[in-house]
């Protein structure tokens, strides 16, 4: 209480103009550390930073006052508030073993809160309140994926006609053995005298995508839309259907984004089941009246809310991220911006310590956003002082 007590004053100290003044995120890669002379850091044109030391477990501790903490800014303490209740629906776990971290259930509330005081400030002196952890990524040198992923919205009609022809299931409750694949549904119908379609989809690869992101807003001819969440899977594996495409020498398709893939199988619809049939896995949705949420069953904040391995990020966890500034023009991450992340959420393709999905929102603009982000940064799970790593190493495998 005492140590909450405090970061509130520091808070108020900040908003009333006295301390620090408010600064940009902005991480630049060649200074890590303001305090001292810069060194030179190289990044490769997806953001990798080059030449870094392995790290021997899955996090090792960073002083936090070689990092910078955001502005909270009013989203920030949307997705915050969110992250409270996420705690309180997860109070059955009390504690996580990660590599050799432990982290208690109760110190991801302490961080939620403190973050949260410092309302519409930039957080400063929290070095004394907070450590840092830098997960090791996807190479043990702590260069992580960041990845994209949307609400979509899609055409569909509540009953079949015209180009409104592909089923939208939900899950199938009295099944027995094994859930048939995607092309065993799609294309040979074995659910279609079931009674589980929810709506009919104008186009199959919007379909795709939308179960791909685990939820969408399906639009009626009328206007009226309704949110169709994740209502469970068929249990086969996720195969990328971008991965298949790369290796066949015969599909030249420059750029393999949403958009990309999209307008391809729009001039080739011979393809498009060969294709999205590489991938089993299938998504089973049910209708829902709230705002798009995660697995942890709050509402998803773009900007803030990611998908996690829960295996290495406990959901609940506030992250500093060194999120990639990808340019456009040059073709290249070109820096790194200081990003204050919430896990939220899981995917079923994200796995390992190396990987996270950030959420962008609702819409075609979020769709784009989320197409264009394929790069690396690194990330730091912040904790209060108590949570001390053991030192004996139990990596993960």
């Amino acid at each position: 209480m005492k140590i909450r007590t405090a970061v509130i004053c520091l808070a108020l100290t900040a908003l009333t103009g006295c301390g620090p003044s408010p600064e940009s995120g902005q991480l630049p890669v060649d200074t890590p550390d303001a305090r001292h002379k810069p060194k030179k850091l190289k990044i490769d044109r997806y953001g990798r930073v080059q030449g870094q030391p392995k790290q021997q477990d899955i996090y090792t501790p960073i002083p936090l006052d070689s990092l910078t903490l955001p502005i909270i800014d009013g989203k920030a303490v949307e997705a915050l508030q969110h992250n409270l209740k996420l705690l309180d629906l997860a109070r059955s776990r009390s504690n996580y073993q990660v590599g050799n971290l432990r982290i208690r259930h109760e110190a991801l509330r302490e961080v939620t809160e403190m973050l949260a005081a410092w309302q519409h400030a930039q957080p400063f002196g929290m070095e004394k309140y907070l450590n840092a952890y830098q997960i090791w990524g996807r190479d043990q040198r702590g260069n992580v994926q960041f990845t994209g992923y949307f609400t979509p919205v899609i055409k569909v009609s509540r009953e079949p006609s015209g180009p409104f022809k592909y089923p939208i299931y939900s899950r199938p409750l009295d099944w027995e053995g094994a859930l048939p694949t995607r092309a065993q549904i799609e294309g040979e119908g074995v659910l279609d005298s079931m009674g589980l379609e929810l709506a009919y989809a104008a186009n199959k690869v919007d379909l795709y995508y939308m179960q791909v992101q685990g939820s969408g807003y399906v639009e009626y001819p009328d206007g009226t839309r309704e949110l169709f969440s994740y209502n469970g899977s068929n249990r086969h594996p996720y195969l990328s259907i971008e991965k298949y495409i790369m290796e066949q020498p015969d599909l030249n398709i420059p750029n393999l984004s949403i958009r990309g893939i999209r307008k391809f199988l729009l001039k080739n619809p011979t393809l498009t089941d060969t294709i999205l049939f590489q991938n089993p896995s299938y998504t089973f949705f049910i209708r829902q009246q709230t705002v798009p949420s995660g697995a942890g069953n709050v509402p998803l904040t773009p900007g803030y809310s990611i998908a996690v391995d829960r295996r290495y990020i406990p959901l609940g966890s506030c992250l500093l991220a060194a999120f990639p500034i990808f340019d456009n023009r040059k073709q290249r991450v070109i820096g790194h911006d200081y990003r204050l992340l919430i896990a939220q959420d899981v995917g079923g393709a994200i796995r390992g310590p190396g990987h996270v999905d950030f959420y962008t929102g609702i819409g075609d603009a979020a769709a784009q956003e989320a197409g264009n982000l394929k790069s690396y940064g690194k990330l730091w799970l912040l904790l209060p002082p108590s949570s001390q790593p053991k030192p004996v190493s139990t990596s993960l495998k």
